[in-house]
């Protein structure tokens, strides 16, 4: 039995190693098919500032259905990984903002976001339980990115049913099925370094090495603008779409204002802007590039790159050329910082900018705090084409929408929307929803209004801060451009901007979600210092009642004569008789005080003659 057993162990041993080596080789499959790609994109605006815009993509070939596949990470951040594992997610798409980006004055951004904090998730087909899924993974979230996401609840919770379609791959009737969808804002969020910390761990390298570098707490902050994004989605692996992959995408904008710290110039350096430049790139990386949009290099006032760029890209896209400069970091053999700068030889001119194809623009209306309206208006600068727009309205509870009111027009005529879904609010429970899809003429300001009626609240209900007032969420109207003039954001095939900018395809229609700005309006507020009026008042009451009481319990009663006169002359008189009695009395006190300290030595002498004649009459005696 001895030989048996000592047989048998050699072959327990082959048996776990070999084990071993195949779940290594396992691990090793599932994580070499990572791919990350970081790039910074750096744009002179016509209005005088600096657009920055940091795109991290991480690519991970693997089916998200796959559950299996979450269990082993590379390049891929596992906290993320996990949540999306657990609660079923498909698509994630969060943004963080801290204020509001201008299509008007600035062009359209890479990445667009509203102020304030926006979620939207597209669950899995096969999700149990959708809501409960829903508010624990907001909760995760919340924790994840230390944001406070946790505020959100089924009162800021909508399904919109055109305006948020996925973004990667899906067949047509998951995307027609608005119920796996979940969106929420929070106009109010307030951006940090506390989202920053957590937000940057998620990148293969942190901030330790590549473009991540740049990230300073005290230069992002100080800027116009910033924003963080958080994109996941499935898209293909190949053209042909044979195998599925996961995405995800980190992207970070920041708008600064050089004229103002540099005398009227927009000159600019990486090391102005975020205080320190480029020493190489992340090790993991397969992408490092720096691109600097050159296109409005005027021969008036010139513009000087240093240093001399890698390589100059000229593209056509939309139908306008731009030129770009390309920095390799992969390339970049230096000591030396790669310290990127431009400067122009005047100062920076204020010219007319030429506003987007579309951009909108909404306020309140009305008066008082029992009525008022929202209005927008939505801007079409194409003198030829109509444009086809998906118009969507997120209004909390408390302002209650009346459908009957909606009022569309355009040149002084009313126009039909040519698709509406209206969902009404209910109190403490649901948010008012309004989406349409609207045609905008050529050349055209479309103005859609609607009234509304201000809620009461109960005092519990109420902010920390009531007097400020209540925000309600940006609009949001998506659609399609024919033209891709102020158009930077890459194809819907690749978050990347490498082959957007580098090698573009015969592109023609482009994709773009415009945000308003946020509305902030007043309610009924009630006086929350009359706590403090009422306590004063108790006790002021109580003061005097238990003044009261105690003087009538303490002083001492004595009868009156009723035949003594009682009036104000009678009063005066016995006071001042009262007055004269104490001062005769003292001063008969201080006579009878001095005529007994004259006294005193008289009868001392008296006392010592008496003595000395009894002494002597005692001595004679004696004798």
């Amino acid at each position: 039995m001895s030989m048996h057993k000592m047989a048998a162990k050699p072959c327990r041993l082959i048996v776990i190693i070999s084990m071993f080596l195949f779940l290594s080789l396992t691990d090793q499959a599932h994580a070499s098919q990572d791919n990350f790609a970081e790039e910074l994109f750096i744009k002179p605006l016509p209005s005088g500032h600096i657009y920055s815009h940091f795109q991290f993509t991480t690519t991970w070939n693997v089916d998200i259905q796959d559950q299996s596949a979450f269990s082993h990470y590379n390049l891929f951040p596992k906290s993320l990984g996990q949540i999306i594992s657990k609660y079923s997610v498909r698509e994630l798409h969060l943004s963080l903002t801290q204020g509001y980006w201008r299509p008007e004055k600035w062009g359209y951004p890479i990445v667009s976001a509203p102020p304030g904090a926006e979620l939207w998730v597209w669950f899995h087909q096969n999700t149990q339980d959708i809501e409960q899924s829903w508010k624990e993974l907001v909760n995760a979230l919340s924790g994840l990115f230390c944001a406070s996401l946790n505020f959100i609840d089924n009162t800021v919770t909508i399904s919109p049913h055109l305006a948020f379609r996925p973004h990667g791959i899906s067949s047509d009737n998951y995307a027609s099925n608005s119920s796996y969808l979940k969106y929420a804002t929070l106009p109010r969020e307030n951006v940090c370094t506390e989202n920053l910390t957590p937000w940057k761990k998620l990148l293969p390298c942190d901030s330790r090495a590549g473009i991540s570098t740049l990230f300073s707490a005290i230069q992002l902050y100080n800027a116009n603008y910033h924003s963080l994004a958080i994109h996941l989605r499935p898209i293909c692996q190949d053209p042909s779409c044979s195998s599925p992959a996961v995405e995800l995408s980190q992207s970070m904008s920041v708008v600064f204002d050089p004229p103002i710290r540099e005398l009227s110039k927009q000159d600019w350096s990486l090391r102005k802007l975020f205080g320190r430049g480029l020493k190489g790139p992340c090790p993991l990386a397969s992408i490092s590039n720096v691109y600097v949009d050159i296109t409005d290099n005027s021969t008036s006032n010139p513009v000087q790159l240093t240093p001399d760029p890698d390589s100059i890209i000229r593209t056509y896209r939309g139908g306008a050329e731009r030129h770009y400069a390309l920095y390799d970091l992969k390339t970049w053999n230096s000591p030396h910082q790669l310290m990127v700068s431009m400067k122009w030889n005047q100062k920076h001119q204020y010219v007319d900018i030429n506003r987007p194809q579309i951009h909108i623009h909404r306020f309140i209306t009305g008066y008082g705090q029992e009525k008022g309206g929202i209005t927008c208006l939505l801007y079409n600068n194409d003198a030829k084409n109509f444009q086809t727009v998906v118009y969507l309205e997120t209004v909390p509870w408390y302002i209650r929408l009346h459908f009957h009111t909606l009022k569309i027009r355009s040149y002084n005529r009313d126009l039909r929307p040519d698709w509406v879904k209206y969902i009404p609010g209910q109190d403490r429970s649901k948010a008012y929803m309004l989406e349409m899809v609207m045609t905008l003429p050529p050349s055209s300001v479309t103005t859609v209004s609607i009234e509304f009626d201000r809620a009461f609240l109960k005092w519990t209900e109420h902010p920390p801060d009531a007097n400020i007032g209540f925000h309600i969420s940006s609009a949001v109207v998506s659609t399609v451009l024919k033209h891709g003039e102020n158009y930077t954001s890459p194809e819907q095939s690749d978050s990347r901007l490498e082959p957007s900018l580098t090698n573009p395809s015969n592109q023609k229609e482009f994709f773009i979600r415009l945000y308003s700005e946020i509305l902030l309006i007043q309610l009924p507020t009630p006086d929350f210092s009359m706590p403090y009026n009422v306590i004063c008042l108790a006790c002021t009451v109580v003061a005097i009642a238990f003044g009261s009481l105690h003087n009538l319990t303490t002083r001492n009663f004595a009868p009156l004569d009723p035949s003594e006169k009682r009036g104000l002359k009678a009063r005066l008189s016995m006071l001042f008789g009262k007055f004269r009695k104490s001062s005769k009395k003292a001063a008969t006190d201080e006579s009878e005080i001095k005529q007994e300290k004259e006294e005193k030595p008289l009868v001392n002498d008296q006392d010592s003659d008496t003595k000395d004649s009894e002494s002597e009459k005692d001595s004679e005696g004696d004798r």
